[in-house]
């Protein structure tokens, strides 16, 4: 088997750098808890896997060319985002008023409760299921990553032999590629948790994110 593996390389890095949707829901979990990061990132990756076998059988040739399928995933993977967006909307909120609160009960706002590392007292099996849910989900409802292994692996196929044994091969060793990228990002995202445990760094933080996904959200919706 003989394909450009120097060409699909450099594809794949350049995709997995670019941020996007999945870029943003590891580097958001890794910040509540490292062990939701990597849940997240595994989550994103198993939706690689269901884009790839999908490929494999014809199913994601089957919702490119239909342009109702292909709407109804999109528009369900943009609910999903801006689902996710709003939460972050709402933990702001809550953060603002506990922060407030914290204010009153101490008798001024030098008082409330000190920094609290994010998600630290959630229960493990709940964290991790909580971050490769929302990996998965956002992964196997995007549309574009279908795509991805019907428009753009196939450009790095050699004719002389099996393509769906060479695509398969690609695909594998994307998703590869992906755990040990997604799992550095997930270190270093995860070194800001003290950062980010300070009250107002924290409200900022999900402000931030929440609008993001949102924004994120709506685009992928609005995309041809």
């Amino acid at each position: 088997m003989s394909v450009d593996l120097v060409g699909f390389l450099g594809v794949v890095l350049v995709a997995y750098v670019v941020p996007g949707p999945d870029f943003l829901v590891v580097v958001r979990a890794a910040t509540e808890h490292p062990a939701k990061g990597r849940a997240a990132a595994l989550g994103a990756q198993t939706g690689l896997c269901v884009h790839m076998l999908a490929a494999a059988v014809g199913l994601s040739l089957i919702a490119a060319r239909s342009p109702a399928v292909y709407d109804t995933i999109k528009l369900l993977g943009a609910a999903y985002l801006v689902h996710l967006g709003v939460r972050a909307l709402r933990a702001a909120s809550r953060s603002a008023r506990e922060r407030a609160a914290g204010r009153e009960a101490a008798g001024g706002p030098a008082g409330g409760a000190g920094p609290r590392t994010p998600a630290e007292d959630g229960p493990t099996n709940g964290r991790w299921r909580s971050g490769f849910t929302q990996g998965f989900l956002t992964n196997v409802l995007n549309p574009r990553a279908a795509l991805y292994f019907l428009s753009i692996l196939p450009q790095f196929v050699d004719g002389g032999g099996s393509a769906s044994r060479q695509i398969f091969f690609l695909g594998t060793l994307d998703i590869i590629i992906g755990v040990a990228y997604w799992f550095a990002l997930v270190a270093v995202a995860a070194r800001l948790r003290a950062f980010l445990a300070r009250p107002k760094v924290r409200h900022r933080w999900e402000l931030t994110t929440g609008w993001l996904f949102i924004t994120i959200g709506i685009g992928v919706a609005a995309a041809a």
